[in-house]
């Protein structure tokens, strides 16, 4: 179970930022990256500065609105494949075996990817992401991966509170949505109503 709340914590990482994970996984292990599937097949000078390069643009560029637009794209393409591989080298570094591994990395990837569509739901219901909420961010994501090197029950707890936080979202837009479909459909009504008296 451990393990498990191991892989929760890296992947809810992943669902936050993409390289900065990935760059501190790689920075905190002994053995650089060479237990992150795919990244142990590349150079770690390559890895390392395209890490670090991608790193230093989601921080900088997310503080500005055209910033936060490539990043909600790029994130959400890529996040779910991060979280999987999050997932799986947190999970072979816990030494869990087999097809174990391939079912922590699904759940990983699944997870990253719910927490990236919250993010981008936030994003467009308040048309940009406010600074004090980024900074946040970036902390939770440095965090969570700290967490699942060294304290797996709480970096999982806390991806699971991520989980819950996400579910409520979605019922918040979803009333959010119906309440603006229906204001909606009241003014074309009222309009339609207008025009026909005329």
């Amino acid at each position: 179970m451990v393990e498990v709340l191991a892989a929760l914590s890296a992947s809810a990482a992943a669902g936050i930022r993409i390289a900065l994970p990935l760059l501190l996984i790689g920075l905190l292990q002994n053995d650089l990256w060479s237990k992150v599937p795919l990244l142990s097949n590349i150079s770690p000078q390559i890895v390392v500065g395209v890490l670090v390069s991608w790193s230093l643009f989601e921080i900088f560029a997310s503080k500005k609105l055209l910033g936060q637009r490539i990043l909600n794209l790029v994130q959400l393409l890529l996040s779910p494949i991060v979280g999987t591989i999050m997932s799986m080298a947190i999970a072979e570094a816990t030494q869990l075996k087999g097809w174990l591994i391939m079912v922590v990395g699904v759940v990983g990837g699944l997870l990253a990817l719910v927490l990236q569509l919250v993010q981008v739901g936030w994003f467009y219901r308040w048309r940009g992401l406010p600074i004090w909420m980024l900074l946040a961010q970036d902390i939770l994501c440095i965090c969570l991966v700290i967490f699942a090197l060294d304290a797996p029950e709480q970096g999982g707890l806390i991806a699971l509170l991520l989980l819950w936080l996400a579910i409520r979202s979605y019922q918040d837009w979803y009333k959010w949505y119906q309440g603006n479909k229906k204001r909606d459909d009241g003014w074309r009504q009222q309009r339609y109503s207008s025009n026909y008296e005329k």
